[in-house]
């Protein structure tokens, strides 16, 4: 089965208080062969980057409206004047709020939507192939 990839990069802002934020260059990843997922790496300045892992679904709402509860969280705003999207990151290593402008990532998403329509996720994962094979035994 060919799997798709589609990718992004773009500068966030990681906000420190709200009169003071620092650019992130960060990389939007998506395969077809994780269909529900969205993967995200922030280059801090560290070895290797930062990554979040977190629902597609999730992501294509907070553009429109609050949503995520627990260690995700996306909203949209305005910053500036400009449509932004923020997103809260929680883990046990700390917290992040990050911006990201919200017509690079709605062009991003729309990529992923048209690579993997919504509701057909689950034919990506070849569960029925898998299936298949192991009746046929």
């Amino acid at each position: 089965m060919h799997h798709t990839e589609v990718e992004r990069e773009l500068e966030m802002r990681l906000i420190l208080s709200p009169e003071r934020g620092i650019p992130v260059p960060a990389r939007l990843r998506y395969r077809s062969d994780d269909p529900y997922a969205v993967h995200i790496a922030f280059h801090i300045n560290s070895l290797s980057p930062v990554n979040w892992t977190f629902a597609r679904d999730l992501l294509v709402e907070g553009v429109f409206r609050p949503c995520g509860q627990g260690d995700v969280r996306v909203w949209p705003t305005k910053a500036d004047g400009r449509s932004v999207v923020l997103m809260a990151l929680s883990s046990p290593d700390g917290e992040a709020l990050l911006e990201a402008p919200v017509p690079q990532v709605s062009a991003w998403l729309e990529r992923t939507l048209r690579a993997v329509p919504p509701g057909t996720e689950g034919g990506q994962l070849g569960i029925d192939d898998a299936l298949d094979q192991l009746l046929a035994r």
